[in-house]
């Protein structure tokens, strides 16, 4: 994946949720295995025609994952761009991701995912994929310890 600018135009937008509950007065967040590679991430998906990215976002979360309601946590917004094939062709893409407390629970899983796991932030860190995706999870912690406290 290779650095973007700014000013280039993203051919696919997609939106989504970093979501985390307290367990046993543990903040831990939960992360999604999916079939498509089987590389961890958080729970998002395409913009559709006439949704905005927080419409999209809560759409998708609980889509993916069966979760309602979902408490969107104010002041968080973190945008990920990045360039990936399609049938020989380089796309870029931008996701746009919220951050959002829920209630634990197993979640119940879209046939896009193989697992989901609610992890503690160290544990999380380690088992996401893409470095993209630990730098988001960096930033709702260190927002929601800025914020919340530990």
């Amino acid at each position: 994946m290779k650095s973007t600018s700014p000013e280039e135009e993203p051919e696919e937008r997609s939106s989504g949720f970093v979501l985390y509950a307290f367990e046993q007065g543990e903040r831990r967040y939960l992360l999604l295995r999916h079939k498509n590679g089987g590389h961890w991430g958080f729970p998002k998906g395409q913009i559709e025609d006439g949704e905005g990215e927080r419409e999209a976002a809560l759409r998708e979360a609980r889509e993916e994952t069966g979760i309602d309601p979902i408490e969107q946590i104010p002041g968080f917004r973190e945008v990920n761009r990045y360039h990936f094939l399609r049938d020989g062709r380089s796309l870029l893409k931008e996701v746009v991701y919220f951050l959002g407390c829920v209630l634990p629970g197993e979640p119940v899983l879209s046939n896009e995912h193989l697992d989901g796991e609610w992890l503690p932030y160290a544990m999380a860190r380690e088992t996401l994929t893409y470095e993209d995706a630990r730098r988001i999870l960096a930033t709702a912690e260190s927002h929601l310890r800025t914020h919340q406290g530990p």
